[in-house]
C-alpha cells in the first residue's frame, strides 16, 4: 500500500487545523503533539494513506477518545490506551488492522490514529466519519449509512478494558459506551467498530487529513487576518466578533454543556451572540435570533492569532472571531440532518427550545446546498 510519510511540520498544521475543524470539541489537541513530537524525536514517523488505495478487504481501525473536553485537561490520554483499544479489537475479531483513521477530524481526535500509527507502523487513512467534530457516536456518516455499530472496545489508563459486543442501535451503542466512559473517569481510548476498506472508500468523509493540514498551514501563512484567510479558503462565513461576558459550564453524563455570551465589538458593538454546546458548538443567537447551528461548522477563534478556543478553554474577556463552515454533504441530507439534531437538546443553554440541524439560517443553507 502506498503512503506518504508526514513531516514534522505538517503534524504542527494538522494539529492547529483540527483544532479548527473541532468547532470547540474533540478536545484540544495539544497534548497529542507533545505526544507526537516525542515520538517524531525518537525517530518515528506517521504515513498518510491515501484511501483509493485501500483493498476492498482491507480491516480499519477507526479510533477516538471518548469522553468531556475538561477532563482530557487534567487527565491526558497517552499512546498506551489508544495502541490497547486497537490491540483489543484486533484479539476480539482475530485479525490484524491493515490501516487506521479517525472517527473524527475535529480536536485531540484527529491526531489520535497518527499517534497509533506512529507507534504500531499502520498508516493513517486520510479520512474521517464526520468531517469535524460531533459528541456522540451515532453522529457519523458510517451511522447515516446503516453500517453495523458493533463491536467496541474501550480501554482507560488503569488499564480496565470493555468491550460491547451488541448493540440494538447507534443511539443504544452511545448510550452503553458512553455510561462506562462515565464509570471510568469520563475519558477513555475507543476502538469503533471496524470498517472494510470498500465501507472507507463509500461511506467515509474522504481527504480531510490533507484538509486539516492545508487548514493549518493556511492559519501559519496568514501575516495579517488569519480568519479571513480561513473564510476564503473553507467558503466559509463570518458570523460575529467581539470578546466573551459569561461561560456557563458543566461536565454531566460525560459531556461539557453550557453556554456562552459575547459582546460584539466593532462592526457589531451593541449586538451579543449567545452559543450553546455539547462539548460541541451547537446553536448561535444573535440578538435572541438563531443565525447557525449544525450541520454547520461553527468555529470560534481567537481575533488576532487565528487559532481555535474550544469550549473548555473558554474565558471571560477573551476577544474572539466566530465565523461558519460548510460541512460536509453527506451531513446536509435529509437523514444527515437528523443524526446531528438531536445533539440539540432542549434547556437552560438553548432557552428551552429545541432547533432541528440543518433548518437553520436560510443564508447558510442556500450557500451549502444538499
Amino acid at each position: 500500500m502506498a503512503t506518504t510519510p508526514l513531516s514534522a511540520r505538517q503534524i504542527e498544521s494538522l494539529a492547529l487545523g483540527a483544532w479548527i475543524l473541532g468547532t470547540g470539541g474533540g478536545g484540544s489537541p495539544y497534548h497529542g503533539l507533545l505526544n507526537l513530537r516525542r515520538l517524531y524525536r525518537e525517530g518515528a514517523q506517521v504515513r498518510l494513506m491515501d484511501p483509493a488505495d485501500l483493498a476492498d478487504d482491507a480491516a480499519v481501525a477507526v479510533v477516538s477518545t471518548m469522553g468531556a473536553p475538561l477532563v482530557m485537561q487534567e487527565r491526558v490520554v497517552d499512546p498506551g490506551p489508544m495502541v490497547e483499544s486497537v490491540r483489543a479489537m484486533e484479539r476480539y475479531l482475530g485479525r490484524p488492522f491493515d490501516a487506521v483513521m479517525a472517527v473524527e477530524i475535529g480536536g485531540s481526535n484527529a491526531l489520535q490514529p497518527c499517534q497509533i500509527g506512529a507507534v504500531t507502523g499502520l498508516p493513517v487513512v486520510d479520512g474521517d466519519a464526520m468531517g469535524r467534530a460531533f459528541p456522540e457516536a451515532q453522529m457519523t456518516s458510517f451511522a447515516i449509512h446503516d453500517l453495523p455499530m458493533a463491536p467496541l472496545t474501550l480501554v482507560d489508563v488503569r488499564d480496565n478494558a470493555v468491550i460491547v459486543a451488541r448493540a440494538a442501535s447507534w443511539k443504544w451503542m452511545e448510550r452503553l459506551s458512553r455510561r462506562a466512559c462515565v464509570e471510568v473517569g469520563s475519558i477513555a481510548a475507543t476502538c469503533k467498530a471496524p470498517r472494510t476498506g470498500r465501507e472507507v472508500k463509500e461511506c467515509g468523509i474522504l481527504y480531510t487529513v490533507s484538509k486539516a493540514i492545508r487548514l493549518g498551514e493556511t492559519v501559519q501563512a496568514a501575516h495579517r487576518d488569519p480568519i479571513r484567510a480561513v473564510i476564503d479558503a473553507e467558503g466559509g462565513r463570518r458570523i460575529f466578533g467581539g470578546k466573551i461576558r459569561d461561560v456557563d459550564r458543566r461536565t454531566t453524563e460525560g459531556f461539557l454543556r453550557g453556554s456562552a455570551t459575547l459582546d460584539g465589538l466593532d462592526g457589531d458593538r451593541g449586538r451579543s451572540l449567545r452559543l450553546a454546546f455539547q462539548n460541541e458548538f451547537a446553536v448561535g443567537w444573535l440578538d435572541d435570533r438563531p443565525v447557525v447551528t449544525t450541520p454547520d461548522l461553527i468555529c470560534v477563534m481567537d481575533a488576532v492569532s487565528g487559532e481555535a478556543i474550544g469550549t473548555e478553554t473558554l474565558r471571560y474577556g477573551q476577544r474572539v472571531a466566530v465565523i461558519a463552515l460548510p460541512a460536509a454533504p453527506v451531513l446536509l441530507t435529509p437523514k444527515g440532518h437528523r443524526v446531528p439534531a438531536r445533539q440539540l437538546a432542549p434547556g437552560p443553554a438553548a432557552g428551552g427550545r429545541r432547533h432541528r440541524a440543518g433548518r437553520l439560517p436560510p443564508a447558510i443553507a442556500r450557500r451549502h446546498p444538499a
